[in-house]
């Protein structure tokens, strides 16, 4: 994972696990952008990461899975990658490529503080966004 890092030009991106639940596994927004465009290029993330929901067979039985990204059960967003995240070392975090206002856009919220708040974050930024096209001239 960290020669795969390096391939993609992340330098503020370490990994101590496989997990992702460590501490020592660190990176920066910027780095996170860069992993996002490079995993949005991959059908298969794409496609799994924005399922609102998943059913697995193991061990002898069915486990149920629900994206922890409420947004990805809404028609009214593009979400094109989504990836939540929590430990306390960061916070909760939530990562998506979607499109907005006719454009493409990587979002990177880290270390929300409430258990909702990345989601109502995200929103916050579509509507502003939402809201400054609309106020573009037009011409």
């Amino acid at each position: 994972m960290n020669a795969e890092a390096g391939r993609l030009g992340l330098q503020d991106t370490r990994f101590a696990d496989p997990t992702g639940l460590s501490p020592d596994n660190v990176s920066s927004a910027h780095d996170l952008a860069g992993l996002v465009r490079a995993a949005h290029s991959y059908p298969l993330i794409r496609e799994y990461s924005t399922r609102p929901s998943a059913q697995v067979r193991a061990r002898g039985g069915t486990v149920g899975f629900r994206n922890t990204n409420s947004l990805v059960r809404s028609d009214s967003w593009d979400i094109g990658l989504s990836k939540t995240g929590y430990i306390s070392a960061a916070g909760r975090c939530l990562v998506m490529h979607m499109r907005v206002a006719s454009r493409d856009l990587v979002v990177i919220l880290l270390d929300s503080w409430g258990k909702y708040t990345r989601v109502a974050d995200a929103r916050r930024i579509r509507k502003w966004l939402e809201s400054s096209v609309a106020r573009e001239p037009h011409g």
